[in-house]
């Protein structure tokens, strides 16, 4: 697996162009960087509420069945991203009401305050988001893409 490539100009790539650029990474790698995608997908990322958590990865997963239909294997990856990123961060905010695990000034993990709230908001996007990594499609796509773009031997 080749690790995600930090040193790329991305604000100014265009990754549906030229997706023998993109690396899958491990997990959210590069999930707020990569363009155009990040635009298209950021605008409709929300979790602070369930009602929002709904709307959001409702609109993600269209998202990334859209890139689907469209043969587009970054796309799919990004949105799966995106939807994995609103797990975390709801989960975060779940266990940390200011949203910080570390305090700032000794760098100590900071007590747990857990919020239901949050907690469903995170479940919410997991489904979504167990939904879009496991879709055999999205498997396959990501199978072709890394033997063509990322094996060794290129």
């Amino acid at each position: 697996m080749k690790p995600f490539d930090y040193s790329l100009d991305y604000a100014s790539l265009d990754l549906r162009a030229h997706p023998e650029l993109y690396a899958v990474g491990r997990g959210e790698q590069g999930g707020l960087l990569v363009e155009p995608y990040k635009s298209e997908i950021l605008p409709h990322w929300r979790f602070k509420t369930p009602e929002k958590a709904v709307a959001s990865s409702k609109k993600i997963f269209d998202l990334f069945l859209a890139y689907k239909a469209a043969d587009d294997f970054v796309g799919m990856d990004m949105a799966r991203k995106f939807l994995q990123m609103g797990f975390t961060r709801a989960r975060r905010y779940a266990n940390h009401r200011s949203g910080r695990k570390y305090a700032s000034a000794d760098g100590a993990e900071l007590p747990d305050r857990y919020d239901p709230v949050k907690a469903e908001s995170a479940a919410i996007f997991k489904r979504k988001w167990d939904e879009a990594r496991t879709d055999s499609e999205y498997l396959e796509m990501k199978k072709r893409h890394r033997e063509k773009y990322e094996s060794a031997a290129r």
